[in-house]
């Protein structure tokens, strides 16, 4: 018996060891790169920033930066990546355990699911991605494990105050948690409430105290040059049209995902079948499950679609179906069969293929822009002009305008002067030494300026990286090319 109950802690040492393989795949988002940038700011200059001594929050998340930069001091710049990816998984598969602990008893399917959903999509980039979901997901399910699992009082005020340090739209996550507690147990945690007032109090505190502002520049940044004005048709229209590509595993190019659809509904009835049983663990399925749409819709309906804010909701939205298939009494086997041959194989398989391929063309070509400049550029206080603010500032070490204004705020009073010229109007006015771009700027109705100052210097071109001398590899870089045409300009002396 006691072998049988180490079994789940086998299956996270187990699951952690298998998903590093993917760390060959050098498959990291670029946001990452945009904190790490942060934490080395903050290692050299003594600032949260992104250029030298100027504060602001480029990065999404204040926790993530602290941690990222205990890493860097602790391995040094050179090698903090790897060990750091690896701290990510941990915590998230230990968070695994935590969910497989609050729904499940037998230790058997405690294991084989702890490996089945740290296997899927959304796992494997939460695992080696370099964001700060890792972290986040262990947070939750600690808080649901400790407070309100074993009812300890620490958890409560604690994780509360962490979790809204990891990222301040995990207010949704703690709102979710706290009214399904209300109906279900009929009281008020006050802990739970004085954690949470903490946890808001404290990042509103040291986003004001510190940057000047009480949300993230990030968050700014974003809603400044994406919002437009919709109709309500229009509103709906967009949510048709994206909300299938959200609620599964995979997000498809088109307005209608059948697969993901087919998931969602199978998820909503896998889901009414456990909850009608009675079970203690129902408590936390409310929780989860409600949480997992209601984030979603959100996040849809503020026409958010960078797909990692999606990837939490879509593992606790898929629970239901694996619990579903563990427990059943007949043809148990023959259930989770069907489920390993027809969705997880075939999903773990196009991860792989689509880690292996996004990898190449972030690592072996956004990264050689970054490096080419490097070498050709000694003078790190040059600036550059480009979107996005990942890969190349980091492996640059310019100073850096983004277009989005993520990582410098003067180019958001460009946008709000002027939204449609805020690009050439910040060229004239800020002179940066470096211009990368997707189009070309000796085309339009700017060429002229951009001809008499600036020359092109380089053309990178995503035909020209995939190759490779395994032809296996090969086939996957040209199934699922990667990366975007730039063009680099440098000021005329």
């Amino acid at each position: 018996m006691a072998q049988n109950n180490r079994l789940p802690i086998y299956a996270v040492i187990f699951t952690v060891v298998f998903k590093l393989l993917f760390l060959l795949t050098h498959y990291i988002q670029e946001d990452a790169f945009i904190t790490w940038r942060v934490a080395q700011n903050l290692l050299d200059y003594g600032v949260i920033g992104f250029n030298g001594e100027t504060k602001i929050s480029a990065s999404t998340t204040h926790l993530y930066v602290f941690v990222s930069y205990l890493f860097n001091l602790i391995f040094g710049k050179e090698y903090f990546i790897e060990p750091l990816l690896t701290f990510n998984s941990i915590l998230f598969t230990v968070g695994t355990l935590f969910l497989a602990h609050l729904t499940l008893k037998n230790p058997w399917h405690k294991a084989i699911f702890i490996f089945l959903i740290g296997i899927l999509p959304p796992s494997i980039k939460i695992s080696i991605l370099g964001m700060e979901y890792g972290i986040l997901f262990f947070l939750e399910m600690a808080l649901l494990y400790y407070g309100f699992s074993k009812n300890k009082r620490w958890a409560l005020i604690l994780f509360p105050i962490l979790i809204m340090f990891t990222r301040i739209d995990t207010v949704i996550f703690l709102g979710i948690v706290f009214l399904v507690d209300i109906f279900w147990n009929r009281k008020i945690r006050w802990q739970y409430v004085f954690g949470g007032m903490l946890g808001v109090l404290s990042i509103l505190s040291f986003n004001w105290l510190y940057f000047g502002e009480l949300v993230n520049n990030t968050i700014v940044a974003k809603k400044l040059l994406y919002e437009q004005d919709f109709t309500f048709a229009q509103h709906i229209n967009y949510f048709l049209a994206s909300f299938g590509n959200f609620w599964g595993m995979l997000k498809l190019p088109g307005n209608f995902n059948p697969v993901t659809i087919v998931i969602l509904i199978f998820e909503l009835l896998c889901f009414i079948y456990l909850v009608r049983q009675r079970e203690k663990r129902n408590y936390f399925l409310w929780m989860i499950f409600i949480f997992g749409w209601v984030k979603q819709i959100i996040f849809l309906s503020q026409k958010s679609l960078f797909d990692w804010y999606y990837w939490v909701p879509q593992l606790l939205l898929f629970v239901p179906i694996l619990i579903f298939v563990l427990e059943q009494k007949e043809k148990r086997n023959v259930w989770l069969s069907l489920l390993v041959i027809f969705y997880v194989v075939p999903m773990l398989a196009f991860q792989t293929m689509h880690a292996i391929a996004t990898g190449h063309g972030e690592w072996n070509y956004r990264r050689e822009i970054g490096l080419f400049l490097d070498t050709f550029e000694k003078d790190k206080k040059q600036w550059i002009l480009l979107e996005p603010a990942g890969y190349v500032p980091y492996f640059s070490g310019l100073k850096t305008i983004d277009e989005v204004g993520l990582v410098d705020k003067q180019i958001q009073t460009e946008i709000k002067k002027d939204k449609a010229h805020y690009w050439i109007n910040t060229v004239k006015s800020r002179k940066p030494k470096y211009l990368l771009s997707y189009k070309n700027l000796f085309e339009g109705n700017d060429a002229a300026y951009y001809q008499t100052h600036y020359k092109l210097m380089k053309e990178f071109r995503i035909k020209d990286n995939l190759k490779s001398d395994n032809p296996i590899l090969e086939k996957i870089y040209h199934l699922k090319p990667s990366g975007t045409d730039y063009n680099l300009y440098i000021k005329n002396d």
